[in-house]
């Protein structure tokens, strides 16, 4: 088993929330690995922005989550464990652009409500849950 540890943003903007769609017609937050040397906060600056050119600023760390995956590498079947760290954000603007390269397609800043509808993996509804209800009880300006 091969251990991973990520980090991503719930990034809004208002009601809104930044998503993302895959090649597959997923969609998804931003998020991606920590890297050697690197804090899980600023990796997960990083990646928000190398996946949509957001730039945000941190308000608060919301969890982690942990989930378990199979990945096929050179015709080989690898266990991973995941631990992914949260961090909601604040959007500067709404000027973002799907990096390709990074696999994406799309990037959306989607209604708190759609957010939750369109969001793919149930482990990431539940964050959103979490951060919707801190950025109303907050309001977060």
């Amino acid at each position: 088993m091969i251990n991973e540890v990520s980090a991503g943003g719930i990034v809004f903007l208002k009601n809104n929330i930044l998503m993302l769609r895959k090649f597959n017609g997923d969609w998804v937050l931003p998020k991606g690995r920590v890297e050697e040397n690197e804090t899980i906060m600023d990796a997960a600056i990083r990646e928000v922005y190398e996946e949509s050119k957001a730039k945000v600023s941190v308000i608060k760390y919301l969890g982690k989550i942990n989930y378990e995956f199979n990945r096929t590498s050179f015709k080989e079947k690898v266990h991973i464990y995941k631990e992914v760290y949260w961090f909601l954000m604040k959007a500067r603007n709404m000027n973002c652009i799907a990096q390709k390269n990074e696999g994406f397609v799309e990037v959306k800043f989607l209604p708190f409500d759609k957010t939750l509808v369109f969001a793919r993996y149930d482990d990431e509804r539940i964050i959103i849950k979490k951060a919707i209800e801190d950025i109303k009880f907050h309001c977060y300006n």
